[in-house]
Parts: structure tokens; C-alpha cells; sequence
């Protein structure tokens, strides 16, 4: 009996989460299909000019718009943001500067300083109880 080598595919939805795009601005082709471990690392090394052009100018996923505007996604949802947005609206709401927008990436700062302060506390707690 000889093994097959399985090719480990994906649903587009997926790939489109891993590369950080929007899966319904993608190519009907690439919607459509599914994509091989070796055909999303094709997709990385060497993107195409539909994949530069989504990457510069979106419309972008949640993860990738509450990242370029410095929030949660949940921060996003509280400030009414619930569709994808292209670079320009994103540049556009940075000008802007929303009191909710602030006030996001201020929670989202003291989210950050409360989990480095646990997890230091939590090294030093470690450290004590070795022999």
C-alpha cells in the first residue's frame, strides 16, 4: 500500500483572513475555488496586482481597519464602524479624529498596560516559587 500525499486546502474565506483582506473584494475566481497551502504561500511571496492593489487601498476586514486606526474591533463596533472601509476613509477618520475614536485607543492603551502589568506580575510570582 503506497501513502498519498494529501494537498491541505482552504476555504476561501479563510485564505482571505490570513492574507488580511476583505473576501467579497477578492477575484470571483478566488471566491469561488479553494486554495492550497502552496498556492496561499505563492500568494504571499509573490502577490498579484489585485492583492497589492486590496493590501494599499481595501476595502479592508475589521481586524485590519481597527489595527491601522488603533482600537479593538469591539471599540470599532462601539463607535458605529460595522462595514469594511477603504485606506482613504480610514486617512479620513484619523483627520477627523472622533471623540469615540479617541477614546477607543485610550481603553485599548489601558488594556495594553493592564496585560503587561499582569503578565509581569504573574513572571515575578513564577520566579518566587522556584526553589
Amino acid at each position: 500500500m503506497t501513502s498519498h500525499k494529501n494537498t491541505q486546502t482552504m476555504k476561501p474565506a479563510t485564505a482571505a483572513k490570513k492574507l488580511g483582506v476583505y473576501l467579497e473584494a477578492t477575484p470571483a475566481e478566488f471566491q469561488e475555488g479553494v486554495v492550497s497551502r502552496t498556492e496561499l504561500n505563492a500568494l504571499q511571496t509573490d502577490p498579484p496586482a489585485w492583492l497589492l492593489e486590496l493590501r494599499r487601498n481595501g476595502p479592508h476586514p475589521r481586524p485590519v481597519v481597527a489595527a491601522k486606526l488603533g482600537v479593538s474591533i469591539a471599540g470599532l463596533a462601539r463607535g458605529g464602524v460595522t462595514e469594511p472601509l477603504t485606506t482613504e476613509q480610514i486617512d479620513a477618520l484619523k483627520a477627523q479624529s472622533p471623540e469615540w475614536l479617541e477614546q477607543e485607543r485610550a481603553n485599548l492603551a489601558e488594556v495594553r498596560k493592564e496585560a503587561v502589568r499582569i503578565k509581569e506580575k504573574n513572571a515575578q510570582r513564577s520566579d518566587q516559587a522556584r526553589p
